[in-house]
């Protein structure tokens, strides 16, 4: 976007500043707004009708949640809470269809959005279908590492995901225990370093071939 439609839209987000475990929305209720990152990182985690909670996404600055109950004005599919300390920017419905019908050339851009997500679902899908658990544990700890990797200064990438086990192998759709496996293989071949809630990347190059 133009400057001018950039400080349009955000003027019109709200600031909120989350503590960690507190939650941005619940799954049920009118989803009447989409949602910015800054800073943090949040869960969606699902509910099935069992009553069993079920991870489905990690968010980071950048990521957006929300826009497409704007679209289709369905309840919220998902629970978002903050992993950690967290600001996100909201932007209502109203605000929304005002910013939309005064900047009419953003709708593309929306649309392109909306795109990338669509593919980024399909990536998902095509991974739980035709990659086994290993490869689908290596490309989750890449991504991770792209959203939340910090180089220490001896070039290991150091990942603070805050996730559970049971949690990360939700993300991958797998058993706990396979998961486990997963990540101690890797760790016994020098690539990655195992800590509580944390992953250090130390054989980034190695651990990218296997996950292609």
């Amino acid at each position: 976007m133009d400057e001018e439609a950039l400080a349009d839209v955000l003027a019109a987000f709200e600031v909120r500043h989350l503590h960690r475990r507190e939650r941005l929305f619940d799954q049920g209720e009118p989803g009447r707004s989409l949602c910015l990152v800054r800073e943090g990182s949040l869960k969606l985690t699902r509910t099935t009708a069992s009553g069993r909670p079920s991870i489905l996404a990690v968010l980071g600055p950048g990521d957006t949640v929300g826009e497409m109950s704007l679209l289709d004005g369905s309840d919220r599919t998902a629970t978002a809470t903050a992993l950690t300390p967290s600001v996100v920017l909201e932007l209502s419905q109203a605000r929304f269809d005002r910013w939309l019908a005064d900047q009419p050339a953003a709708a593309p851009l929306l649309l392109r959005h909306l795109g990338r997500r669509l593919r980024a679902s399909n990536d998902v899908i095509s991974d739980l279908v035709f990659a086994d658990v290993p490869t689908r544990v290596a490309r989750l700890v890449l991504k991770l590492a792209e959203q939340f990797g910090l180089e220490d200064g001896r070039g290991v990438v150091v990942v603070e995901h805050q996730l559970t086990q049971e949690e990360l192998a939700q993300l991958v759709g797998s058993a706990r225990e396979t998961v486990n496996k997963a990540l101690s293989s890797f760790a016994g071949r020098g690539w990655i370093e195992l800590g509580r809630r944390s992953i250090a990347i130390l054989d980034g190059e190695r651990l990218r071939r296997f996950a292609r």
